[in-house]
């Protein structure tokens, strides 16, 4: 091969680049740099006939041939950075059969594992989920529920009130019990009924180790023909049971509740210590926890809400849950459940 037909050669495989790379959109960079520039190209093998040229004549082909590579480097690699390509293709030395790259995954807040295991044990009992609005009417936070205005109960539930008034004219206010859903349940159905409801509620209250204004209560409501104290207490009995085991004990004191009566506060075994040691810093050694009120409902509660006492009876209890999540996770300050800090929360999901 002499030098003209060589220069001849590489003005063809310059002209086939150009008419290659100008069949947009189907052309593929990869393809064309295997085709032109590859080890088996057809700019490379072109290149190597130089060694069939005399010396005296390869030296200026040399430079035209590379000249000539140059150029298509650079235009294949304009090609790509439309193409939204990068550098030159390699094979990637990837096993897709393997594991990703692990990243942390996140978690149920623990106050929503505790309204988890509540719900679970409500729904073992037969009881059904009722639901309620956090915005309430007077009527249904209050009156209903035996809190005349102006009654004394009402200053244990000091409450925020919004800026906005129900069909009556009164203001409407942030739920502060749970106890709004038995009645609108009442309202809503015949007996019998049987329901509870988890949400959240409010209450103007310091916060500290064991108060917040906002926190979560868990209510439960059970409305039939001849439902006594009995059924209560084997109820409380078997919903601690089933959330702290078979071990656990609990008491009824007497206590005051307007929407109730008789009304107790439930007590249960301390989960800590088991016989109320002096140490104990949960239960101060006396060997029970205050869990939850409860108690008989009140013949003016079933009266507002069309029921006849005579005919109907039940009972009604309610907790929060805040203090379920402490004994069940042994947080000491409820404080930490809101303060979102991973380290703890991490200890407890």
């Amino acid at each position: 091969m002499n030098a003209t037909v060589w220069k001849e050669k590489l003005s063809a495989v310059r002209d086939s680049f150009s008419v290659s790379i100008a069949q947009k959109p189907a052309v593929n960079p990869e393809e064309l740099e295997l085709r032109f520039l590859g080890r088996k190209g057809e700019l490379a093998l072109l290149l190597r006939d130089l060694k069939d040229i005399p010396l005296e004549e390869r030296k200026p082909l040399g430079a035209l041939g590379n000249a000539a590579k140059t150029e298509m480097e650079a235009r294949l690699a304009g090609l790509k950075g439309a193409a939204g390509l990068s550098g030159p293709v390699v094979k990637a030395d990837l096993d897709l059969t393997l594991p990703g790259v692990p990243f942390p995954k996140g978690s149920l807040h623990p106050l929503t594992h505790t309204m988890n295991r509540l719900t679970e044990a409500f729904l073992k009992l037969g009881f059904t989920m009722a639901d309620g609005p956090l915005v309430e009417d007077d009527y249904h936070n209050f009156e209903a529920l035996n809190f005349p205005p102006y009654h004394p109960a009402r200053d244990m539930q000091d409450t925020f009130y919004v800026d906005l008034k129900d069909a009556a004219g009164k203001e409407l206010l942030l739920r502060t019990h749970t106890s709004n859903t038995q009645i609108r349940a009442m309202e809503n159905q015949d007996p019998p009924i049987r329901v509870f409801h988890p949400g959240r509620v409010f209450r103007n209250e310091a916060v500290d180790a064991s108060h917040s204004f906002t926190f979560h209560q868990i209510e439960g409501l059970y409305i039939d023909a001849g439902v006594s104290m009995a059924d209560l207490k084997w109820t409380v009995d078997t919903f601690m049971k089933d959330l702290f085991g078979t071990a656990v004990k609990t008491r009824f004191n007497p206590s005051y509740f307007p929407f109730v009566e008789p009304g107790a506060e439930v007590d249960m075994s301390c989960v800590f210590c088991k016989a109320g040691g002096d140490r104990c810093p949960v239960c101060k050694g006396t060997g029970w926890l205050e869990m939850m009120g409860a108690g008989m409902v009140h013949p003016n509660v079933l009266k507002a809400c069309k029921y006849d006492p005579a005919k109907w009876s039940g009972f009604a209890f309610g907790a929060g849950i805040e203090r379920f999540a402490m004994l069940l996770y042994g947080i000491s300050d409820m404080r930490m459940l809101y303060e979102n800090d991973l380290r703890v929360l991490k200890q407890v999901h």
